[in-house]
């Protein structure tokens, strides 16, 4: 069986997405492409012999789409997941979910009435190697329970349109979700610093940040997000339990040792730095949607994220108070 494929956004993350299922992976197909800009979604559909849509809504309508992929901004996320529910249809969501915990608990009860998980949420990080073997040294409890975990988020630059807050809601969105995962536990509170920000941002957006949180269990957690450092894309982690600690390596493939120095090469962007992960994720989802399952993180994990998201905003509203995070009761459908 090939899993027919519809895709939602025909920008960089969709472009990358069909790349990948066509020539990298196995059992799945794009057969349809959906874009405001009705020549984008041409110009990836018709090399494809795919169908082009200028809207989700009239994607996931299409019967000959089994399954939805959605590579749009997460500011529109919400309709076309809320459609791909509707509809009964596997939906892999890049992240976040939806931007806001009012969409996200409209996708929650959507969900829960469909009576299935359809949700999975593009948290990509879950499915790298470096990552699964901090959690699988954690979960050993060979150095006993984990007490910190210190992040870094650094690009080289980012576009004029993008603000302060996404790097929030976009950008720390990814270790806010990994800290959840790795530590199997939720957020309770979190407050945003903003120390002396780098001449070489853009004079609206505020830069770096960092996001101090904490979980149920008292582990204290500190991401700095610094997104104009000029010299490349590098995530670190660095999780600290009772007698040891894990860290991720620094993307260490080959070193050149000459006159200027002993170096490895520095990725230029999370598609280049996360290609395995994206690859394991979007094959786990395309082989788990053949037999009728979920996989990967879920509708809760979307809202979970979201909800310490706008904890982390207001903190930044209110210069730097910690803010509790407003969760409701996690149904037991997604116990």
């Amino acid at each position: 069986m090939t899993l027919r494929i519809g895709l939602i956004g025909a920008g960089g993350m969709g472009r990358a997405h069909v790349e990948r299922i066509e020539t990298e992976l196995a059992g799945g197909r794009v057969v349809a492409v959906a874009d405001v800009n009705l020549d984008a979604a041409r110009a990836v559909a018709e090399p494809l012999g795919a169908v082009a849509y200028a809207t989700g809504a009239e994607l996931i309508a299409d019967p000959d789409v089994d399954a939805v992929l959605i590579a749009t901004f997460g500011k529109v996320h919400a309709p076309d997941v809320l459609a791909a529910i509707e509809a009964g249809k596997y939906v892999l969501c890049e992240k976040p979910l939806v931007t806001t915990t009012e969409d996200a608990l409209r996708v929650l009860d959507a969900e829960q009435r469909a009576g299935k998980k359809l949700v999975t949420v593009g948290y990509m990080r879950r499915f790298d190697a470096g990552y699964q073997q901090l959690r699988a040294a954690l979960v050993a409890g060979e150095h006993g329970y984990a007490t910190l975990v210190h992040c870094r988020h650094r690009n080289p630059s980012v576009p004029e349109n993008y603000t302060t807050r996404n790097m929030i809601d976009d950008t720390a969105s990814h270790e806010i979700d990994i800290c959840r995962y790795l530590l199997g536990e939720e957020i309770t509170r979190v407050r945003v610093e903003a120390p002396r920000a780098t001449s070489h941002r853009f004079a609206h957006l505020q830069d770096p940040l960092v996001l101090v949180a904490y979980t149920e269990s008292g582990v204290r957690i500190d991401d700095e997000v610094n997104v104009n450092l000029q010299w490349g894309y590098s995530i670190e982690c660095e999780l600290v339990m009772e007698t040891g600690t894990i860290r991720l390596g620094d993307q260490e493939q080959v070193h050149v040792r000459d006159l200027a120095g002993n170096r490895n090469p520095i990725c230029r962007s999370h598609i280049d730095r996360f290609h395995d992960a994206f690859n394991a994720e979007v094959q786990q989802w395309i082989r788990a949607v053949e037999r009728d399952d979920h996989t990967g993180s879920s509708a809760w994990d979307g809202y979970a994220a979201v909800a310490v998201v706008e904890a982390a905003l207001a903190s930044l509203d209110a210069g730097g108070v910690e803010v509790a995070v407003q969760l409701i009761p996690k149904p037991a459908f997604y116990a």
